[in-house]
């Protein structure tokens, strides 16, 4: 089994280890050995205050503290980097991130590159000329309106030092709004059980200019990035900008690019089409 690789999956906003089980299922059926981590404050360290709890309390939920105020991009850089030391006595490792769990990888591949095989976002963040609000200016995320969202914001985040959103709201416009963004492929009850394995709280810290892919060591480590083609909250024009970015960065090591179809989520509800590609990259 040494020569086989690790794949170490790295989490979204706020989600946690939990959502990629059905994906790894499907990779150990394919015969891949795979560890899911909780960066900090994500798992069993978040924190669910009793005001979101049926019924809930929203002036209660406001004013609750949350475990994950304090965690910045550097402490998901730790957490990772200790799994991938740790996997890599193994043998080679495949890290593998979602969504803003591109930033942490990111992050990683810039500081140690030694511990990575080859790194594979799967419609994740992947700054290379801008920072996220930056890109958020550009006109390939001009579809993607954030303040949809914000009648599921709970609390001041500058207050609470942290970003809480209200998953287990009942209002129907909010709903509709989360699964138009991020699951518009999957029946009702699919997007609800998703839905509840998120957790309420984010941290805030989604790095510096420091921390954009850097040509000298990010650079060299072989990549992938799988895109979403139906993704609406990471459009495929964003994703298709990050990797042309990043190629000019380094054209002798471009992206190499996989597309599947579905929405941000699908592929983590219906992993066997993702789980085949990554099978696919393992001798790569």
């Amino acid at each position: 089994m040494q020569n086989q690789p690790t794949f170490v999956l790295v989490h979204g906003a706020f989600a946690n280890s939990f959502s990629f089980a059905p994906l790894q299922a499907e990779l150990a059926l394919l015969g891949h050995r795979s560890v899911a981590l909780d960066l900090p404050g994500h798992g069993f360290e978040a924190t669910f205050p009793a005001a979101y709890q049926a019924p809930q309390d929203l002036d209660g939920l406001a004013a609750a503290p949350g475990s994950i105020k304090g965690v910045m991009l550097a402490d998901n850089v730790a957490r990772v980097t200790e799994v991938l030391e740790r996997a890599k006595r193994n043998g080679p490792t495949v890290l593998v991130a979602h969504s803003r769990g591109g930033f942490t990888a990111t992050a990683v591949a810039n500081a140690r590159p030694e511990l990575i095989d080859r790194i594979v976002y799967v419609s994740a963040w992947c700054p290379v000329d801008l920072d996220v609000a930056g890109y958020y200016a550009e006109p390939e995320m001009a579809d993607v309106d954030p303040g949809g969202f914000a009648a599921a914001l709970v609390g001041n985040p500058a207050e609470l030092g942290l970003l809480r959103t209200n998953f287990r709201t009942a209002d129907p416009a909010t709903l509709d709004a989360f699964k138009q963004a991020f699951a518009a492929d999957l029946t009702d009850d699919e997007f609800r059980t998703f839905l509840n394995t998120f957790q309420p709280d984010e941290n805030l810290d989604a790095g510096t200019p420091d921390d954009r892919a850097q040509a000298a060591t990010w650079g060299r480590i072989p990549r992938t990035y799988v895109r979403l083609a139906a993704d609406a909250s990471m459009p495929p024009a964003v994703q298709d900008r990050m990797i042309r970015e990043a190629d000019a960065l380094t054209p002798d090591n471009s992206f190499d690019v996989r597309t599947l179809e579905g929405s941000h989520l699908r592929w983590l509800v219906h992993p066997k089409p993702a789980a085949e590609v990554l099978a696919s990259l393992a001798g790569n």
